[in-house]
């Protein structure tokens, strides 16, 4: 289990090979190649995770399942800082009944492909510091995630100003594009793997 504060911002991102490229040319190597993450978030019928701007997410990446709970946000309206609880779980299945056991139930579903990326030559070595980049059904995004002077370094590097941090989670932003596109809401998954 790990215990930690986590800082972050996501980027949007048009050119995902320009991007990569790019991350490439500042020292950045592959350290998970692209998969699939499928994200359930619990809470309880009458939402107070969601009010209390807290989170609790069963995630599946190939036979890997994590648990992870966010405290809310706090601090800067630039990052996004949050404490974060994680374990991994043995059997996702089993622990989401053991969830509805609890009285939690699924109130948000998301996918994306994710591919972490590290950085190595020429960055002085920043604890937990990542660049991970998102394919989401909804659009590409670069989060990353470390203290907030190494997430400005790379941002400008990237050629990103601070007023193109995103801090919404991808619920807000799911909600946001459906509010746009005029689609209801439901959950953000890729067309082909609804179920």
């Amino acid at each position: 289990m790990s215990s930690r504060a986590e800082t972050e911002v996501k980027l949007a991102v048009t050119n995902l090979r320009a991007l990569r490229r790019r991350l490439g040319q500042l020292g950045f190597r592959v350290v998970r190649p692209r998969h699939l993450e499928s994200n359930v978030v619990y809470d309880f019928p009458d939402l107070r995770l969601w009010r209390t701007r807290c989170l609790l997410r069963l995630r599946q990446a190939g036979r890997e399942w994590v648990l992870t709970f966010k405290g809310a946000p706090c601090g800067s309206r630039a990052y996004k800082t949050r404490q974060e609880l994680e374990t991994g779980v043995d059997d996702g299945a089993v622990f989401a009944g053991i969830l509805a056991g609890l009285g939690l139930n699924p109130a948000f579903r998301y996918e994306k492909y994710r591919t972490v990326f590290a950085p190595t030559a020429g960055w002085r070595r920043e604890a937990a510091a990542l660049a991970e980049l998102d394919e989401t059904p909804i659009g590409n995004y670069l989060e990353l995630e470390g203290p907030a002077a190494w997430i400005d370094r790379v941002a400008t590097r990237l050629g990103y100003s601070r007023d193109r941090y995103i801090t919404a989670s991808y619920a807000a932003l799911y909600r946001e594009h459906c509010e746009e596109s005029g689609t209801p809401p439901t959950d953000m998954v890729f067309a082909h793997r609804k179920s």
